[in-house]
């Protein structure tokens, strides 16, 4: 890669004669070398007592706070931030010197002083960040702080700082140092043995290069790319190129969100083809100075709270209204639905994540499907969802493969590599990923998503790339029955085209129908007629009690701050009601004679589990307690349990009708013989006076059991077998 490899830069410490106008860089190491040994927080001496005990376990680095710098000297502050590349050199050097004056207190600038090695400066800053699309021209050879995801991390390379050669002819070594710049080293033409008197004459470009004795450092080089909801709509996400030295190599991998502090360089890229590779163009990059990453990613955003901040969160807490007000608070412009709305305000506490003493990891994270009919609001509640949850990715179900959900494999095209690019379910980390139109996914990509669901990893074996990368993700999914609409007449199964291992996976499943009633038609049209016409502007039916930030907050500081566990009362309370909740599937199955397409298993268990101790989170309780286990199990029953007993809406006397007409459909037809439906429907309706509902009934539950097939588009009945 023909890029800058960054070196240790070096920059001429003697003021120029002509160059009057302008402080000596003696006079500003000078000033490094006073902050760094006088600057004090109280009574500590933050970078003194840093440094001095970097130097004893031989780390060679010093972690500077541009704020301390700032309140120190603004002008060197200032000049720092203007000129990097120039400053930096020389704030190591003083470094280094006050380094050498630790060790030996005594000889501050004797020659017989230990030799310390060149000591690193990182910077962090509180500076306004820098989108990666707002680098422009003006920026370059300026301080920057950009904020972004790693998404690609090469492996270690080591960069000469001083070259070690030696000449064929008489054998004589000396030492070269590595410039900075892109043309990096040129060897001399002429040995310099040869300017002595008397000397052999050695030939033309005599020197070669000894590397076992030349001094390297680390290098290594980092992609950064936008956060996605940094990206406009209907922009690709763009990247720039890191190159991190030293002690900055190998401090984030891909998937890390970070803000980066660097100096935005520019090389040469001489492997380019096209306009970019013309001689006055230079490529952008840039030359880390400090890395500043979040240390757990459920924490992340701005996990850091002021003491005001936790006092408004405790008393928020302590609101005997909380759970309705944050729950009125979700998506206010829309008219309704309140328990689902709760089950977001759930999915974005989430329950908590276990791991057993044997390794097993139990997920806290909440997934919810809403299943309804079109125009009941739901894409506009995942909209709302990824606006106030603090990490989201919105996706759309057509638009969406099994590798952009999960993960791909790309390759460098500079250094031919192979490397791992996350999707959404890993740059979704920690957070919310809104999947919508998730009926239309393919089934091959809707079953990548399996394992990211249950066991919030994702497992990778492509191009000779074996690796698990986390995905401790909620899914909040919306999808359409079969028909469009969702048809009463049918049970769940017919209405539910998903397989039993993906629903299994959802914690709350909610029927989401637009019923029709007089008085709730004309309640929604006044609420819709009044947005629109902007009259409740002011009101809580556009905003909510709580400021969509706010709530943001609270969300990272309920995270953060708790992680509640059951009391033993609600533990017995949960267990026997998930027994009592299974017998009555059971009864259901055995009426509607059919298995449940909704199954109920120990997973949902372990959901009710989770939605109880997001109740516990909401209010920052660390007990669960019988009251969060009731209002669990209340919309429990209100979303899955109310889904699967949705097929025994038919009454007794249908189904009794339905099996009598089964059992003389198999008396009157041998198998192969092929019958109409309209000869049945005549004989057994108008005839045998049976309701139409009951011989539909009575035929699905035969075709389901391979004893009859269907014809010409359902006109005839084939019968087929037992």
């Amino acid at each position: 890669m023909a890029m800058d490899r960054a070196s240790v830069y070096s920059f001429p410490v003697l003021r120029s004669e002509y160059d009057d106008s302008q402080e000596s860089n003696t006079q500003i190491e000078r000033q490094f070398s006073q902050f760094i040994l006088t600057f004090k927080l109280g009574n500590n001496f933050v970078y003194r007592d840093q440094l001095q005990e970097n130097v004893l376990i031989k780390r060679y680095c010093l972690d500077v706070d541009v704020v301390h710098l700032i309140s120190f000297n603004e002008e060197l502050a200032d000049a720092l931030a203007i000129e990097p590349a120039e400053k930096l050199p020389l704030f190591e050097a003083a470094a280094k010197d006050c380094a050498r004056r630790m060790l030996v207190p005594s000889l501050p600038s004797s020659k017989d002083a230990p030799d310390v090695p060149e000591i690193q400066v990182t910077l962090r800053s509180s500076m306004n960040e820098t989108s990666i699309r707002d680098l422009t021209a003006h920026n370059v050879s300026k301080l920057v702080r950009v904020p972004g995801i790693i998404i690609g991390a090469s492996t270690l390379s080591s960069k000469a700082t001083h070259l070690r050669i030696q000449c064929r002819g008489c054998n004589t070594t000396t030492s070269l140092p590595v410039s900075s710049g892109f043309s990096g080293v040129t060897l001399p033409r002429v040995c310099n043995a040869q300017k002595e008197e008397g000397a052999e004459k050695c030939p033309l470009d005599p020197y070669f290069i000894l590397h076992e004795q030349c001094k390297f450092i680390d290098q290594q080089v980092l992609k950064l790319q936008e956060a996605p909801d940094q990206v406009p709509v209907g922009e690709l996400p763009r990247h720039v190129l890191l190159s991190a030295d030293r002690y900055l190599t190998n401090k984030v991998v891909p998937g890390s969100r970070c803000n980066i502090m660097g100096i935005f360089s520019i090389y040469q890229n001489k492997g380019a083809k096209g306009p970019s590779s013309a001689v006055a163009i230079r490529t952008p990059y840039l030359r880390v100075v400090g890395i500043e990453t979040d240390v757990d990613h459920t924490s992340k955003g701005s996990a850091i709270f002021t003491e005001e901040e936790e006092q408004e969160f405790l008393e928020l807490s302590r609101n005997p209204r909380l759970y309705e007000i944050f729950s009125s608070s979700i998506a206010p412009s829309i008219y309704g639905n309140p328990d689902i709305k709760k089950a977001i305000v759930c999915l974005l506490m989430g329950g908590s994540k276990k791991i057993l003493p044997d390794g097993m990891r139990l997920r806290g994270d909440i997934n919810v499907l809403l299943l309804g009919d079109p125009g009941t609001a739901k894409s506009q509640l995942l909209k709302f969802v990824e606006k106030v949850s603090p990490i989201s990715i919105y996706t759309s179900g057509k638009g969406s493969s099994a590798a952009g959900l999960t993960a791909s494999v790309q390759r460098d095209p500079q250094s031919r590599e192979f490397y791992l690019e996350g999707g959404a379910m890993v740059l979704g980390d920690g957070g919310v990923v809104c999947i919508d139109e998730f009926d239309k996914m393919r089934d091959e990509d809707r079953v990548a998503i399996h394992e990211a669901m249950e066991q919030q990893t994702i497992s990778i074996a492509k191009a000779g790339i074996t690796t698990i990368l986390n995905a401790r993700t909620s899914v909040l999914a919306a999808a359409n029955p079969i028909f469009g609409r969702y048809d009463d007449m049918k049970s769940p199964g017919d209405n539910i085209d998903f397989q039993t291992t993906i629903l299994s996976r959802f914690d709350m499943i909610f029927i989401v129908k637009d019923e029709h009633s007089q008085e709730r038609d004309r309640t929604i049209a006044r609420h819709v007629i009044g947005i629109h016409m902007n009259r409740d502007r002011d009101t809580t039916t556009v905003s909510g009690e709580i400021p969509i930030e706010k709530m943001k907050r609270y969300i990272t500081y309920c995270k953060t701050r708790c992680a509640p566990v059951l009391s033993p009362e609600a533990a017995e309370r949960l267990s026997s009601h998930f027994v009592s909740i299974r017998k009555q599937v059971h009864k259901t199955e055995l009426d509607s004679n059919e298995r449940s397409s909704i199954p109920i298993t120990v997973r949902q268990l372990e959901a009710i589990i989770r939605i109880t101790e997001s109740l516990a989170k909401l209010t920052l309780s660390s007990v669960a307690t019988e009251a969060h286990v009731d209002e669990a199990i209340r919309l429990f029953m209100a979303s899955t349990m109310d889904a699967v007993s949705q097929g025994s809406t038919l009454s007794d006397e249908v189904l009794q009708q339905a099996s009598k007409i089964e059992e003389e459909l198999k008396k009157r037809l041998p198998i192969g013989w092929t019958t109409s439906l309209a000869t049945l429907r005549r004989e057994m309706v108008n005839k045998r006076e049976y309701s139409v509902s009951a011989l539909e009934r009575a035929l699905q539950i035969m075709a389901r059991r391979e004893s009859i097939q269907f014809k010409n588009q359902g006109a005839q009945i084939v019968r087929i077998g037992i």
